[in-house]
């Protein structure tokens, strides 16, 4: 029944900053670990960043590490990625995915829930 559906992609000069939202519906988000993930053309999608269920605990893959930030508003239901310090090499469909698992966040198949994803674009 979750839904989750992705915002705030576009074209963005490198260097510079841009927000993602990840509005969820049918469920809590806190009821999940939330996610991002990417897809840059002709690669596979990777892991960018998790949010846990209980928020305590946040996790980046290491090429965004200090510059994206994921976050949680629960009255809002909704997950973000703040994105600063953007280069050419992230550009890529940004997706939102859930999972009900507690460990192993980088592993896409532990989502049982994806977004329809939103094109990130970074000019050099």
């Amino acid at each position: 029944q979750l839904q989750l559906v992705e915002s705030g992609g576009g074209l963005v000069q490198a260097g510079g900053s841009l927000r993602l939202s990840c509005a969820a519906s049918g469920r809590p988000v806190n009821n999940y670990a939330m996610a991002w993930f990417r897809q840059a053309p002709g690669k596979e999608r990777a892991f960018v960043a998790v949010i846990t269920r209980s928020a305590v605990s946040k996790y980046y893959a290491d090429s965004v590490k200090g510059r994206f930030t994921i976050s949680r508003d629960n009255a809002k239901n909704t997950v973000y990625l703040q994105m600063n310090s953007l280069n050419p090499e992230d550009t890529a469909v940004y997706y939102c995915a859930a999972s009900r698992a507690y460990n192993d966040y980088p592993n896409l198949n532990n989502y049982a829930t994806w977004g329809q994803g939103t094109q990130v674009t970074v000019s050099s």
